[in-house]
């Protein structure tokens, strides 16, 4: 922790002032068919300021933080707010006044494991995987370890220190049937280190072998008809949709620019059973899987209810946009490397669970799917998306049939919403997700099972 030594410079901040130090750590080991691919360990970190004039901020980093590269940061970062403003001229006021002191530190409290143990895990699990599945064409494990350490100081007398991991296992297996390739995977892990999560292999068998199970369901199951159907979308596709289709249109940099979401505020954009939060750092006083106790602005982070008995009631903001919008900061402001600079991001976006169990969502459906797996998603400022489906199954008379093969969904998200009719009582949390925009970043998404209607491909 380096907070008492970003204390020693509070006192040369001119006018509003944010100054992180920060350090990324991620290992990344890959075994492909039992060989070892991929093997690093990078750490990247520095220090950055930004400073608020007029409007405008001006930013400035550097990966050197001894005391001197420290306070040139500082002096750069106002020289380019003074420049800016200059140009600008914007004016806009004053931004939102908050004084916090934050420490949340995720690391784990076992013994560290080496690299060396974390690369004979993975051969554990390959030789589990080659000796029951002898008809596996392929297998790759893949371990990704991030930690995110941070600390921040502002001039409005917020101190946050934070250290969050994330630690993912990706197993994917391939097999052929009647010449045809056919592959799936599935995520172990979530908020900790390897420590949390992988000291015994043993328990990872169970999801090799699900796993295993749906692939043969897979290459054996048929072509979806295509069309638009009703189908029930489990949490995993309910949740990139809540990300993809609906989050970024709420968030107000996006809203500022022009997506569909601005002319929607407080104005019906799904049934009554839709509900739909952007959570900050804990769901029913459990820490989410990427907790933001404070984001990199020092706003404390609250919850952002977006979506409430189908009426879009709030936009995910950060001090500026709030300032615009007349609001407050909602604590979405978050930064990947020390070197960049905050944007509104989202956080932990999930639709809150319903009343009915999946049982009954899928006795309810005559002719449609239940969608389960998911490996890509795209979707633009009007909602309209696009996203992969990898397995599901169909649903006939009120009951699961065959498994389906690869299909895409397709709608435009705001239209889906107002044909919700059944939502679950579960609540499952993806694990790895990473949102894309303009700087990759650890995000969460998930809730219920949903059933709505859709467009489905064919063969």
């Amino acid at each position: 922790m380096k907070l008492d030594y970003l204390r020693d410079f509070r006192d040369e901040f001119a006018g509003y002032t944010e100054l992180r130090l920060q350090e990324n750590t991620n290992i990344y080991l890959r075994l492909l068919n039992g060989d070892l691919v991929d093997n690093y360990k990078k750490t990247a970190g520095g220090v950055s300021a930004r400073v608020y004039k007029d409007g405008v901020f001006g930013f400035a980093s550097s990966p050197l933080i001894d005391k001197g590269n420290v306070r040139e940061v500082i002096k750069k970062s106002g020289e380019n707010a003074v420049l800016l403003a200059g140009m600008e001229r914007l004016n806009k006021g004053n931004l939102a006044e908050e004084g916090h002191e934050i420490i949340k530190d995720f690391s784990t409290t076992r013994p560290r494991a080496s690299r060396k143990e974390m690369i004979e895990f993975l051969q554990e699990l390959y030789d589990y995987t080659v000796r029951k599945y002898s008809d596996i064409k392929a297998s790759t494990f893949v371990l990704n370890s991030l930690d995110m350490e941070k600390n921040l100081v502002t001039s409005f007398d917020t101190y946050a220190y934070t250290m969050v991991p994330r630690t993912i296992l990706v197993m994917s297996l391939v097999m052929e049937k009647d010449g045809i390739i056919y592959d799936l995977s599935d995520l172990v892990g979530g908020l900790g280190q390897y420590e949390d999560f992988f000291t015994e292999p043993e328990k990872i068998y169970g999801q090799i072998d699900t796993l295993y199970k749906r692939l043969r369901e897979k290459a054996e199951g048929v072509y979806p008809e295509a069309g638009f159907k009703e189908v029930i979308l489990d949490s995993k596709i309910s949740g990139i949709l809540a990300h993809e289709a609906i989050g970024h249109t709420v968030e107000a940099d996006f809203v500022k620019s022009g997506s569909v979401a601005r002319d929607y505020l407080n104005k019906e954009v799904g049934s009554e059973l839709v509900n739909l939060v952007d959570f900050a750092a804990e769901y029913e006083n459990k820490p989410c899987p990427v907790p933001v106790y404070i984001d990199d602005e020092g706003t404390k982070a609250e919850d952002v209810v977006i979506i409430k008995d189908g009426i879009l009631k709030n936009y995910m903001n950060n001090k500026e946009l709030a300032l615009e919008f007349g609001t407050a900061p909602t604590g979405n402001a978050r930064a990947y490397a020390f070197s960049d600079e905050p944007l509104v991001r989202m956080r932990n976006t999930a639709f809150l669970p319903g009343e009915h169990t999946l049982d009954e969502m899928i006795a309810s459906i005559e002719d449609g799917y239940y969608l389960i797996e998911t490996n890509n998603g795209q979707a633009d400022a009007t909602s309209e998306f696009m996203f992969g489906v990898t397995f599901g199954y169909e649903i006939k008379n009120g009951k699961l049939g065959k498994a389906i093969k690869e299909t895409t969904i397709s709608g435009v998200a705001f239209d889906v919403l107002k044909t919700v009719s059944m939502v679950s009582d579960e609540m499952y949390w993806s694990i790895g997700g990473m949102c894309g925009k303009k700087q990759s970043i650890p995000v969460s998404f998930g809730g219920p099972a949903i059933k709505c209607k859709v467009n489905i491909g064919g063969k």
